[in-house]
Formats: C-alpha cells, structure tokens, sequence
C-alpha cells in the first residue's frame, strides 16, 4: 500500500470511530478523545514515511510547541463562547492560534526546556478554562451528516499539509499539524446545537487531553530517529493511552467531570 492510499484510509478511520465514540458518550469524552492525536499522529507517521525520521523528529518538536497553540484556542473560544455567537468565537479564537503559531516560529527553544514550559502552559490555561453552567445547555440531534463530514474535512487536512510539508520544512509543518480542526468542529457543534455549556465540556476534555498529547511528541521526538517509526510511534499510542485512561480514573476517583 503506498503512502497516499494510507492517507486516505488511516485518517477517516480514526477520525470516524472517535466521533462515533464521543456520539456515544457525550461531550466530554469527545474532547478528551480528540485531545489524543488523530490528525497529528498520523502527520508524523506520513513525514516519517516520506521524508525520513530527522525530518519527523523535527516535525514533531514543532506539533510539541503547537500544543500550547491548541491549548490557546480553548481557553479563548470557551471565555467568549457564552457571550457571541459561534462564527465570531471561532474566527477570533483561530485569529489566535495563528498569533501563537507565528509566535512559536519565532520561538524555539531545546526540548529539555519546551517540554517543561509547554506542560506549565497547560496547567495555567486549565486554571483560566471556565466551569460549564448546565443550565445553558439544550439537547439537539445532530445532522445526519456531521460524522461524514468530519472525516473528509480532516482527510482533506491531513493530506493537504502532507502534501506541501517539504516546501514548509519540518518546523512549520509540526506548528500547523495541531491545527485545532477536528477540535473546532466538535465545539462549532457543541455550542450550536447544544449551547455554550457542550462546548466547554468538550474543550475542557480537550485540554486535559493534551498532557498526553504533549508526552506522545516527545517521545517521539526523541525517539524517532534512535528506535525507528513504528517502534517510537508505538511507544508514544501506548504511553499517552496510558495516561489517559489514568487521568479519567483519577478525575472519577475525585468525583469530578
């Protein structure tokens, strides 16, 4: 099977059972889901493929960054999200990643240094994240083709960036991979049909979600060129998993959600 037709077959896929999961379970578990990588993993393993493992190394030292970039997006779509309407919030919240992102090109500092500021960013987003009022909310069906759609536009993504990462180069690439699309689109629904509160469940699930998310990159950052692709990626899948199924433990434990 070549890479093209991997594209085309890996990345709906994954994006299909993770939206039939979060229909199944609601708001929350869709954003702790999408805070897994399922358009960004499937990026690295592409350039991996591609360009060679230093190419996805340095990739996935740029998604590691764009971590903070997602994280950003969170916070502002949720502070706006119970005051304006969903295509305001969602221009002004990209207006922002796009900032971040410039900025992180900029910006580039060594892993022993980005891991830890990238897990601190985190941490103080998630403080700021506001606490969903369950009285905003009001239970809508979904169109019958929002699972479908969200396959083809983060088809369509991933095989776009793919496509034009040699031209970008690595670090650029790894900055747009975590573009918040898939994210996006469960909040856009969320806060459409469900109101503000559905939002900010999936976008609170979201970036809890991306502590694991962090971890999977740098392992395979560091990884990668040493163990070999499907070995670092593996790795990572189980890793960030791991942590995630532990942090859901951890949050029914606390009696918290």
């Amino acid at each position: 099977m070549d890479v093209f037709t991997l594209k085309l077959i890996l990345t709906p896929t994954l994006i299909g059972m993770v939206s039939w999961a979060g229909r199944r379970w609601g708001s929350f578990i869709s954003g702790w889901l999408v805070g897994l990588p399922l358009t960004s993993g499937p990026i690295v393993l592409f350039l991996a493929l591609t360009h060679g493992t230093t190419f996805a190394s340095a990739a996935a030292l740029g998604i590691l960054s764009g971590t903070l970039s997602q994280a950003i997006v969170c916070l502002v779509y949720t502070r706006l999200c119970e005051t304006h309407r969903w295509p305001a919030t969602l221009v002004i919240s990209l207006g922002f990643f796009a900032l971040a992102t410039v900025g992180f090109k900029a910006f580039r500092p060594a892993v022993e240094w980005l891991f830890p500021l990238v897990i601190a960013g985190l941490i103080a987003i998630l403080r700021l994240m506001p606490q969903p009022r369950a009285e905003t909310t009001t239970s809508r069906s979904l169109p019958a083709w929002d699972i479908p759609a969200r396959m083809i536009v983060a088809t369509l993504f991933v095989v776009g960036l793919t496509e034009i990462s040699q031209a970008l180069g690595p670090h650029v690439t790894g900055l747009l991979a975590p573009f918040p699309l898939y994210a996006m689109i469960l909040a856009v629904f969320a806060h459409h049909f469900e109101g503000p509160a559905a939002a900010i469940r999936v976008l609170r699930g979201m970036l809890q979600g991306l502590f694991s998310f962090a971890v999977f990159f740098l392992i395979v950052a560091q990884f990668i060129e040493r163990a070999g692709t499907g070995p670092a990626l593996l790795s990572a899948v189980v890793v960030a998993l791991a942590l995630q199924v532990a942090a859901v433990w951890l949050r029914r434990k606390l009696g918290r959600h």
